[in-house]
């Protein structure tokens, strides 16, 4: 019921996020049908932003909700699934620096049409990937497959995979992490390949030779 409604996102807004505001770095709504509206969605994310917390929003998963638009219109950090954003909607994204974070996984396990990675690639957006590794859509937790999901039913090219897998979800995550240069912490893994095309062409094979973490072998 609405009045129901309206006390719960009422709760939300002036004593579940104050409260919580210390202990998270961001702020996260699901907006689409059958959870937030886009209204609702903004006022989440404006009320968590005035506590200092980052915007981050799940949109256009079910159905085409107006996600996106809170995306851009918030300055959220990142904006994940976008299954069905259109043309105005990757513009928007664009314009305002939001990450598309996409999760083909999902996609794939719920037989949906995957998001139009190559459409927000082309159109200038950073896009990341993920596993949205969940027991309710995707209980996966495999990079190199997801980097397969890019390149076959997204695609992307490997080299567009890889920077979205690396670089991409650090800058939806606004860290300074996913690639290597001087100075970089040496978190890397070494792969027991003779080519990174192989993380897409061989999704279930173990490729790892060694973990580093800060420049210590760990694996």
């Amino acid at each position: 019921p609405g009045a129901d409604r309206r006390d719960h996102l009422d709760s939300l807004v002036s004593e579940i996020i104050p409260a919580c505001a210390d202990l998270a770095v961001s702020c996260d709504v699901f907006c689409d049908v059958g959870v937030f509206d886009s209204a609702e969605a903004t006022e989440i994310l404006r009320t968590g932003a005035r506590h200092g917390l980052i915007p981050r929003i799940h949109a256009e998963q079910l159905a085409h909700s107006g996600g996106a638009q809170v995306a851009a219109t918030v300055g959220a950090a990142s904006a994940d699934h976008l299954d069905n954003v259109d043309e105005t909607d990757i513009l928007a994204l664009h314009d305002a620096g939001v990450v598309a974070t996409l999760l083909p996984g999902v996609s794939f396990t719920m037989r949906h049409p995957q998001p139009p990675g190559r459409a927000l690639w082309d159109a200038g957006v950073a896009v990341a990937i993920a596993t949205d590794c969940n027991p309710g859509t995707a209980y996966l937790t495999s990079m190199p497959l997801v980097i397969t999901l890019a390149v076959i039913e997204m695609g992307l090219t490997i080299e567009e995979a890889l920077w979205a897998a690396t670089r991409g979800g650090a800058r939806s995550l606004r860290v300074e992490a996913g690639r290597l240069r001087p100075g970089s912490p040496a978190n890397l893994v070494v792969l027991q390949s003779d080519s990174p095309v192989d993380l897409a062409y061989r999704p279930g094979s173990d490729l790892i030779h060694s973990v580093y973490s800060h420049g210590t072998l760990v694996r």
